[in-house]
């Protein structure tokens, strides 16, 4: 059975099953990878842009990037400290979810955008300290309404990054690639 099998992945109408199966398997990992790097669905499709513009800085809305590992969400209560001055906050459907949870003492439940696996240890502070800009990770959110990563957070992204910081400076460059500086 299994002799006539292989006899018959040897013919040209087997080798082409064999290609098309290897085709369909790398599609649908193309596709599961490109589903990891999409914007995930949020409360309020919060608008970057609008705020950049105004010149909200980042570290205003993400105080926790100055602080520590995570940038942090802002509040509703400090959402609604501006938006509740807005006359235009009473018609605006894109700021109904803020004010009905407001109102409703319902946190919105806000999906994280940029994560690094469970078994890297990123901390903003550390580059906030370092005096590395949001955008150098994260782009330009004057030109998005919807955050999302403008690359692939992976090991080569920050390695790169990395390598250019410690520039020709060998004992940086030990201290920034070792594996314990993300990796403990």
């Amino acid at each position: 059975m299994i002799k006539r099998l292989i006899d018959w992945l040897k013919q040209p109408l087997g080798l082409i099953a064999v290609g098309i199966a290897l085709l369909a398997v790398f599609s649908f990992a193309a596709y599961g990878i490109s589903l990891t790097q999409q914007p995930p669905e949020q409360p309020v499709q919060f608008p970057h842009q609008t705020h950049v513009a105004f010149g909200i800085q980042c570290l205003y809305c993400h105080p926790g990037a100055a602080k520590g590992p995570a940038a942090g969400i802002p509040s509703q209560a400090k959402c609604w400290a501006c938006h509740n001055q807005i006359a235009k906050t009473e018609t605006s459907l894109l700021l109904a979810p803020l004010k009905q949870a407001v109102l409703s003492g319902q946190p919105l439940e806000w999906v994280p955008v940029a994560q690094v696996p469970d078994f890297v240890q990123f901390n903003h502070r550390a580059h906030v300290a370092a005096g590395q800009n949001c955008e150098n990770c994260h782009g330009d959110m004057s030109k998005v309404t919807i955050a999302e990563n403008p690359q692939v957070f992976n090991m080569g992204f920050c390695l790169d990054c990395h390598k250019q910081v410690a520039g020709d400076d060998h004992e940086k460059l030990v201290k920034l690639v070792d594996c314990g500086t993300c990796h403990y």
